[in-house]
């Protein structure tokens, strides 16, 4: 099994719990980590045997713009199940950092893995 990832996709949504943030959108950073078989598609050349991770951006992008969410850990796991079910992904890790959220901080978040690897026992 191979890793798929996608770095740094930036997505403006509604996020937060004070007042202020539920009438602005703010960007978060999303970085992903994809369980995916790319032997096929490496022989194949074929997109149809790929994960196509011009789809999974589109898709994510779509859902997290369309998110109003207090807490970043529920907009993850929101995002996990979501990618989980829509493409097959066996595992993934996700990171979604919140830029500019804390005073002295370049940025926050939290890191999430879900499912299994494939073949782990």
């Amino acid at each position: 099994m191979d890793i798929v990832f996608i770095n740094e996709l930036r997505i403006d949504t509604v996020i937060g719990v004070r007042d202020w943030e539920r009438r602005v959108r703010q960007t978060l950073v999303l970085d992903l980590e994809l369980a995916a078989d790319t032997a096929t598609a490496a022989e194949s050349d074929d997109v149809g045997d790929a994960l196509d991770y011009d789809a999974v951006t589109r898709q994510l992008t779509e859902h997290v713009r369309d998110m109003e969410h207090a807490l970043v850990e529920t907009l993850a796991e929101d995002v996990a199940m979501m990618l989980r079910d829509e493409f097959g992904i066996p595992w993934l890790r996700l990171r979604v950092t919140k830029p500019g959220a804390v005073p002295g901080a370049r940025a926050v978040g939290v890191v999430i893995e879900r499912g299994q690897w494939p073949g782990a026992a």
